[in-house]
């Protein structure tokens, strides 16, 4: 463990595989940094000039942003493709008009209570493909997916092929009383704050026992089995978390359009995923929202039409991943080595050294 672990950059606030704290100390000017770089995201839709279209799109971004999230878990850290992770956020999103429009909850419980059932579900799935890699791992994600979708489009619990509409407006506690989300502006503060404590969630995942061992268990399963990581345990435990993360998404979305409906299992919504995660580069803390800027911008601000858009989608997945699966990011390091540059050290790049 310690030839092991001295090959590799010890962040700040780290776990080792045993459980010890990595020490080490964060400078005031990098917590400045980030505070610097909350503050002005958080004020972009007006400086971007504060139109409705603009504070749309940036509510938007948010919350796609918070929907990638999940499969990045799963993609980036486990090395597997979860082809079914729509099955999650519409989970997240369907438990909150239900619980919204049938029974009456206030937003709190309703988002409990889609934080529960979309983490049961990835437990149920997660433990039925235990023994599963790759391939197969991803048909049977794919097919719960097409199942859940079925299943939606063709009960009237659950509004059949029409949905559930009606569902209220965000209000949440606040000091003066109730804090109402009556426009995308009043949404903002709301779904920037949730993206704000997934990236948090995130970034203290990376340095996490877990997420070392899920990193290990990706590059080299072999040696993480003979350092005593249980490797299926590991996989189980990414994808649990990265169902609340999906399904937090979800319960912004359906409040924020409020109704839902089965095209919350589209094919689109997962592309939408991939590719927000695989563009800029996997393992990278800020991609899936670079890749969600990307994409809702030029979806919401430069559209070319429903369909139109779905084939640029889909056209610049495949782009990426025939000529750089490393995303953009991998084009930026090749371009800093012809130049002579100093290579830029990933995530990535530090796991590799543990395979």
């Amino acid at each position: 463990m310690s030839a092991l672990g001295s090959e590799v950059r010890r962040p700040a606030g780290s776990v080792g595989l045993d459980g010890s704290a990595w020490t080490g100390r964060r400078g005031p000017l990098r917590w400045g940094g980030w505070l610097l770089l909350i503050a002005v995201g958080y004020l972009l839709p007006w400086i971007l000039g504060g139109s409705d279209r603009i504070v749309t799109t940036c509510v938007l971004i948010a919350i796609f942003a918070i929907m990638s999230y999940g499969l990045d878990l799963v993609l980036s850290y486990l090395g597997e493709v979860s082809l079914g992770h729509t099955l999650l956020w519409a989970a997240g999103a369907y438990l909150t008009a239900i619980t919204a429009v049938r029974l009456g909850w206030s937003p709190m419980p309703a988002l409990l209570a889609a934080l529960a059932a979309a983490t049961a579900l990835a437990a149920v799935l997660g433990l039925a493909t235990i023994r599963t890699r790759e391939f197969v791992f991803s048909l049977v994600t794919y097919a719960a997916a097409v199942i859940g979708l079925t299943v939606v489009s063709n009960s009237a619990f659950f509004g059949g092929t029409d949905g559930l509409v009606g569902i209220p407006l965000l209000s949440l506690p606040a000091l003066d009383g109730q804090y109402v989300a009556r426009s995308n502006a009043d949404f903002w503060p709301i779904a920037y704050l949730a993206l704000v404590l997934v990236i948090a969630l995130i970034s203290r995942f990376r340095h996490s026992k877990l997420g070392v061992t899920a990193l290990m268990a990706q590059m080299n399963p072999d040696l993480a089995t003979s350092l005593g990581v249980d490797v299926r345990r590991t996989r189980v435990l990414v994808f649990v978390l990265s169902a609340p993360v999906a399904a937090l998404a979800g319960w912004l979305y359906a409040y924020q359009r409020s109704y839902v409906s089965p095209d919350l299992l589209s094919p689109y919504f997962l592309l939408f995923m991939l590719t927000a995660v695989i563009l800029p580069g996997r393992r990278l803390l800020l991609g899936p929202l670079v890749g969600a800027v990307l994409l809702t911008s030029q979806q919401e601000l430069a559209s070319l039409g429903g369909d139109a858009d779905k084939i640029v989608l889909g056209g610049v997945l495949a782009a990426v991943l025939l000529l750089s699966p490393d995303g953009l990011a991998g084009i930026w390091r090749r371009i800093m080595r012809r130049g002579g540059g100093r290579k830029v050290r990933t995530a990535g790049d530090e796991a590799e050294q543990w395979a």
